[in-house]
């Protein structure tokens, strides 16, 4: 495994605040407020090349910067105004897609207040979006819409009652006769179980594909993958047996019991972004019995090696942005292939270690699921 780890940390401390090549165009002023602004704020604002502009109120301050972009702080230091207003742009262009960032206001770090909350990096960050060229595939549309609930399920192991969040398909509670599949999807470090639905939409890529025809419905599950805690570049401590226990001999079993779902291995798949993907390898390393399709977005590669002895396995998905190191998943993929394993690959143009990535990786990981 240690190839594997070395392979995804260096992935995970890439920065995902990538700027687009020659950032010396003009700027245009299209600006509008980022959708993920809270409700009546004008700031953040985004425009139609991928700028970001920052207002902020704090007029007794020495020094304010936004952690989005480069600068010569590590951030874009914004200027103040006689109003007490602090302004300011990126030095360029932004990748498209969701970003977490925050502010520094003399060397202290804060939220902007203009901004919604996302759990990142171990706290809540400001969220902001730049607008995508492919945006339609997630954004919500008039379609007929799934569920996404909260659960607590029991976890022996850890003495306590663990969150997780299930996204059921439209048409769940009509037709209560019918069986789903299921795909465990994992977060990544830092984060916890809300990311993939509300940095990550999932449950609207869903819905989407699932009005165009173009999956059959499955459930998604989503739970924290830390069990024990650790501090920012210990995840070489990090110790997966505790976490498979909860995952596969309490959480499966509490959904298989509480949801519609088929419960076997043949239908159920585990996928996960960068940290979740080291997860999701290592889980199905050790436990080959439980999962036919594995998905690792970000979140290093399988070696024919790996999965020799693997029975009923259906799908190998390997991808990443190709920002990051995209070589890898191609050649790994290549490999598998050679080796007679249905092995898919896929890089996201133009991002990085990022949620971009990874909504576009869900998007073409779902149709390739469940398939019989």
């Amino acid at each position: 495994m240690k190839k594997s780890f070395t392979f995804i940390t260096a992935l995970f401390l890439a920065t995902s605040l990538c700027f687009a090549q020659g950032s010396e165009q003009e700027i245009k002023e299209d600006f509008v407020p980022s959708v993920l602004n809270q409700p009546g704020k004008e700031y953040p604002m985004v425009n139609s090349q991928g700028y970001a502009r920052f207002k902020v109120e704090a007029p007794d301050a020495e020094s304010v910067v936004v952690s989005l972009g480069l600068g010569g702080q590590g951030g874009t230091k914004l200027t103040k105004g006689e109003d007490g207003f602090w302004t300011g742009t990126t030095a360029g262009p932004m990748d498209e897609g969701f970003h977490y960032y925050h502010l520094t206001i003399d060397g202290g770090v804060f939220n902007d207040p203009g901004a919604q909350n996302y759990y990142g990096s171990i706290r809540w960050e400001s969220g902001i979006e730049i607008p995508a060229h492919d945006q339609e595939f997630y954004a919500l549309k008039n379609v007929p819409h799934g569920n996404v609930q909260q659960i607590l399920f029991p976890s022996p192991s850890t003495d306590i009652s663990r969150r997780a969040f299930v996204y059921t398909p439209p048409g769940y509670y009509k037709n209560t006769s019918k069986r789903y599949p299921v795909l465990y999807l994992q977060h990544g470090w830092g984060e916890d179980e809300t990311a993939w639905m509300n940095q990550g939409r999932a449950n609207l890529i869903m819905d989407n594909l699932i009005a165009e025809g173009k999956i059959d419905p499955f459930i998604i599950v989503n739970t924290y993958g830390m069990t024990n805690e650790i501090k920012f570049g210990g995840l070489r401590n990090f110790d997966i047996k505790p976490f498979q226990t909860v995952l596969v001999d309490e959480l499966i079993p509490y959904v298989d019991s509480n949801f519609r779902t088929i419960a076997d291995q043949e239908h159920r798949a585990m996928a996960g972004l960068s940290m979740g993907g080291m997860e999701t390898k290592m889980i199905t390393l050790n436990r080959p019995d439980v999962f036919s399709y594995y998905a690792l977005l970000s979140g290093g590669v399988y070696a024919p090696d790996d999965v020799k002895d693997h029975e009923n396995l259906k799908l190998i998905f390997i991808s990443s942005g190709s920002k990051e190191r995209p070589e890898f998943v191609i050649n790994s993929v290549k490999e598998l292939k050679a080796a007679g394993y249905n092995a898919v690959s896929y890089v996201s143009e133009g991002t990085a270690h990022e949620f971009q990535t990874w909504r576009r990786s869900l998007y073409q990981l779902a149709p390739l699921l469940f398939q019989d």
